[in-house]
């Protein structure tokens, strides 16, 4: 088999040549515009005339919601169980108060829970339960 002077085109698992990832880059272009087809073979919005069906949603795209029973289920389990005492130390924390306490409580939290998300979700949830409790009139 001969090759051509540029040696990127003949080759099945070599990159795509400039005129063809313009054409790949057109073709990306062309699917992102959302006119209606014109019934025409030839121009931007070409194709056949077709009436529009609403695209059904994945199942993945739920994935990380979280269900009613699961949200009754944990919100029964952490007020049987209480706190993990990390979490009665963050709670510690935030009654203490002082100057930089958030920072103090975020970098305890990230130090057990791994990630700097975590720990501010964290942080945020032992405040949210503090603030409830205060709101109750009782110590938790």
């Amino acid at each position: 088999s001969s090759l051509c002077c540029c040696c990127c085109c003949c080759s099945s698992l070599s990159k795509p040549t400039h005129a063809s990832s313009r054409i790949i880059q057109y073709h990306q272009y062309r699917n992102t515009i959302t006119m209606p087809r014109s019934g025409y073979a030839k121009g931007l919005n070409s194709g056949m005339v077709k009436t529009e069906r609403p695209v059904k949603s994945k199942q993945s795209a739920n994935k990380g919601k979280i269900s009613d029973r699961t949200k009754l289920c944990r919100q029964i389990a952490r007020e049987v169980a209480g706190l993990a005492p990390y979490e009665r130390r963050i709670r510690d924390m935030i009654i203490s108060g002082g100057s930089s306490a958030d920072k103090r409580i975020y970098k305890f939290a990230k130090r057990r829970l791994g990630t700097h998300k975590r720990a501010i979700a964290k942080r945020e949830d032992i405040k949210d339960i503090h603030t409830a409790s205060k709101a109750r009139g009782g110590g938790f």
